[in-house]
């Protein structure tokens, strides 16, 4: 046996003996079985937090990204874009800092009726050349094409509709629906309601429900003359190379669109929405860690029972020279090793199932025969996951430290056993 006095800290002796302590059987005084369940309660408690914060994230960037393509970044109101110069100020903001699309747009709610049901719809007038620039509208036509929008190969005004309102509907491109507007001509009893029919040519899904089964997209000018704006639009729709950096761009686009404009952006138009968001994400990050706190709370119950199976040796290996110190470092890599095993486990695993989740996903409907992830209640037809690494790093690291400080109680308590105590009843 080597000079455990003239070994140096963490030497090799040191971890040859917390080795041969770990996998001790339990006849020589070993905790395997406590290990192993210590082992697989971290390993399980960082696949799951791995596997629901990258979810999350994936939940995240699927939702923003898929609301900032159907929507704008920003949105420009004022008294000039209604009047002579509203095609000068449209320019001015198409050539403003940051600023890839600004598109003059109506919008209004209505009723939209079909040979099998009638449902609420919110309509959007743009005009073609904008549609085009819509790349998650105009690259995810199901059926049809926008090629006749406005008028088309159907014969008679040609809109757009969502899937899911087509199938609501019961009506596939060349079909008819028919549009009424609660805002139609004043009356001497108020103002009446207008209605016109028009012809689906085609079908878009951008993949969530809340879009694809309320919006109706229909040419600028019929909008307008169809809701009763004359040659007026209710907002230019703007959208920036960085969304994120939106706030940032309002105040050249404030300049751009002159006095008294009124300019928001998404964040503004959707802030309860992801501040919920964001509240459950930490929320949901501080129950995960509690619970991965809980799993290596296991590892000081496994180092408790190896410590008192252990008294004998410990008491030894102190009369042999070896200091309080090394029986510290000793059974700290012991049962530190618990834990980062069963961290990297779990890690290697949380990484594949979020890799494959939609694999995953699609064994289980079929094996079910059920759908697990229904699009008409989560917006989406599938379960997204976003592994970021830098958080994973972090769910890494704090999994070791909190493996590492739950040795420290039995380890301190190993390295101030008295060897006369121990050996006394030997």
């Amino acid at each position: 046996m080597p000079d455990v006095r003239a070994a140096g800290p963490f030497s090799r002796w040191e971890r040859s003996v917390a080795r041969r302590y770990l996998f001790a059987k339990r006849k020589n005084g070993g905790v395997a079985l406590i290990s192993v369940i210590s082992f697989c309660a971290v390993m399980l408690a960082v696949f799951a937090l791995i596997t629901v914060m990258s979810v999350m994230n994936g939940f995240r960037a699927e939702l923003l990204g898929r609301i900032l393509g159907f929507n704008g970044h920003l949105y420009a109101q004022s008294p000039l874009i209604n009047g002579p110069d509203r095609d000068t100020i449209i320019r001015r903001i198409k050539a403003a800092p940051g600023v890839i699309q600004a598109a003059p747009m109506v919008e209004a709610q209505a009723m939209v009726i079909g040979p099998t049901q009638v449902t609420g719809a919110i309509v959007r007038g743009v005009t073609t050349s904008d549609l085009r620039h819509m790349s998650l509208i105009s690259g995810n036509i199901k059926q049809g094409s926008i090629s006749g929008f406005g008028q088309g190969e159907y014969g008679g005004e040609i809109v757009l509709i969502g899937d899911r309102m087509a199938q609501s509907l019961g009506v596939k491109p060349g079909d008819a629906i028919t549009l009424i507007s609660p805002t139609g001509p004043a009356t001497a009893f108020g103002s009446s309601t207008r209605e016109k029919n028009y012809i689906v040519g085609g079908i878009f899904s951008v993949g969530m429900s809340q879009f694809d089964e309320a919006f109706v997209y229909m040419p600028l000018e019929q909008a307008q003359l169809f809701f009763g704006r004359d040659t007026s639009i209710d907002y230019v729709e703007i959208k920036v190379d960085d969304p994120d950096k939106a706030k940032d761009y309002k105040h050249a686009v404030e300049v751009a669109s002159g006095p008294g404009a009124l300019v928001t952006d998404w964040v503004d138009k959707n802030h309860s929405y992801f501040t919920a968001l964001q509240v459950e994400r930490k929320v949901m990050r501080l129950i995960l860690f509690c619970i991965v706190a809980i799993a290596t709370l296991n590892i000081i119950s496994s180092l408790v029972m190896l410590v008192k199976n252990k008294g004998k040796d410990i008491a030894i290996l102190r009369t042999m020279g070896a200091s309080q110190g090394a029986v510290l470092r000793i059974f700290i890599m012991a049962g530190a090793s618990i834990g980062v095993a069963g961290t990297l486990c779990g890690l290697a695993l949380g990484a594949l199932f979020c890799t494959y989740i939609t694999p995953i996903q699609n064994f289980v409907e079929w094996a079910t025969g059920t759908s697990v992830f229904n699009a008409d209640v989560y917006m989406l037809s599938h379960i997204p996951a976003k592994i970021d690494w830098t958080e994973v790093g972090g769910i890494v690291a704090i999994s070791a430290l909190m493996s590492v400080l739950a040795t420290l109680p039995p380890a301190m308590r190993a390295a101030r056993l008295d060897p006369v105590e121990a050996l006394r009843y030997e």
